[in-house]
């Protein structure tokens, strides 16, 4: 039974496009009959023509990648997006690499591995940025024989 100028109606009155539109199946034959706006507002009264849910799109995936990512997965070279430093700014590498560096020298002179002259120095040295990191820095202090015999 070809509905599909009732259809069209439904879809026009409820405004919705004719893919929602559903049609009580029993009740095909009382559908074919009408033939006006009027009738079909009627039979949607009756919940004889119904608007169907409009279908989302799934947020699974979504989460499920927001999930990965949230234990640091998912974030490689391929997927970033931005500049060089727009991920990580270049003042957050400093601070990643001069505290460590820092702690490092105090722990030093704490334990009286270096002397306060010598840690003064190397203080200024590495808010200088000589040392890469805190190895480089241990490297450096044993080369140049800065530790207490």
């Amino acid at each position: 039974m070809n509905l599909s100028v009732q259809r069209a109606l439904a879809a026009r009155i409820l405004k919705v496009g004719k893919e929602r539109i559903w049609i009580d199946p029993e009740r095909e034959d009382d559908v074919s009959i009408a033939i006006t706006r009027d009738d079909i507002r009627n039979l949607i009264h009756e919940k004889v023509i119904k608007v169907k849910y409009d279908q989302g799109i799934s947020r699974v995936r979504a989460k499920q990648i927001k999930e990965k990512k949230k234990f640091g997965k998912r974030k490689g070279a391929g997927s970033r997006k931005g500049k060089k430093y727009a991920i990580v700014s270049k003042k957050r590498k400093w601070i990643l690499k001069i505290r460590p560096q820092r702690k490092y020298l105090r722990r030093l002179r704490a334990k009286r591995i270096i002397t306060s002259t010598n840690y003064r120095k190397l203080y200024r040295w590495a808010t200088a940025g000589i040392f890469r990191s805190v190895s480089h820095l241990e490297h450096f202090i044993n080369e140049k024989k800065m530790k207490r015999r």
